[in-house]
């Protein structure tokens, strides 16, 4: 089991993936299992901004989100090593992905189209999905950001029947793959 640890972690793993993947909750496990904090860049803009991302985007638009997303991600790949949830769209940015690949790795939490549905369709607390058509707006979403999603340092398959901790195991045993980002303190 890769758990045996314990571990040295050397780069902030940042998890990146469609809404619904499972990053916070993943990475909240990740980084009880390395001992690592648990940094979520939606929830630190959040709480400088002092409102919500649907608020956000709806007072100064997208394109102002991104830009402050990527200070965000910027500082706290900067700041402290640790496990990095960050918004699904933040990927798509090529300086977030630049930012991401050389401070830290990134980890795609690859969930299938229906498994993204079941996970979101009874939320709303996602501002992209406040549509006419929640579903084919996630599909149309997922066809557009899987193929930048598999531009990510590593990857994880996320199955219905992984529960948080399995996944939290399955990134877990990919990162040891990358003795420049983890290592096993003997």
């Amino acid at each position: 089991m890769s758990d045996a640890g314990p571990w040295k972690l050397k780069k902030t793993v940042v998890l990146v993936g469609m809404m619904g993947a499972g990053k916070t909750a993943v990475g909240r496990a990740l980084a009880a299992k390395l001992h690592v904090p648990f940094l979520d860049s939606d929830a630190e803009i959040v709480t400088a901004a002092a409102m919500s991302i649907a608020e956000i985007f709806e007072r100064d638009g997208e394109a102002f989100f991104r830009d402050r997303e990527t200070q965000v991600i910027d500082r706290l790949l900067e700041e402290e090593r640790g496990i990095l949830s960050t918004g699904g769209g933040a990927f798509m940015a090529e300086r977030n992905r630049r930012l991401m690949s050389e401070k830290g790795v990134s980890v795609w939490l690859k969930a299938d189209l229906g498994l993204l549905w079941n996970r979101v369709k009874h939320k709303d607390t996602r501002p992209l999905l406040r549509t006419p058509n929640p579903y084919e707006t996630l599909r149309e979403l997922y066809e557009v950001r899987a193929p930048i999603y598999s531009q990510a340092d590593l990857a994880v398959e996320a199955r219905a029947e992984y529960s948080i901790d399995d996944m939290a195991e399955k990134v877990l045993q990919v990162l040891t793959t990358r003795p420049d980002v983890l290592e096993a303190v003997t």
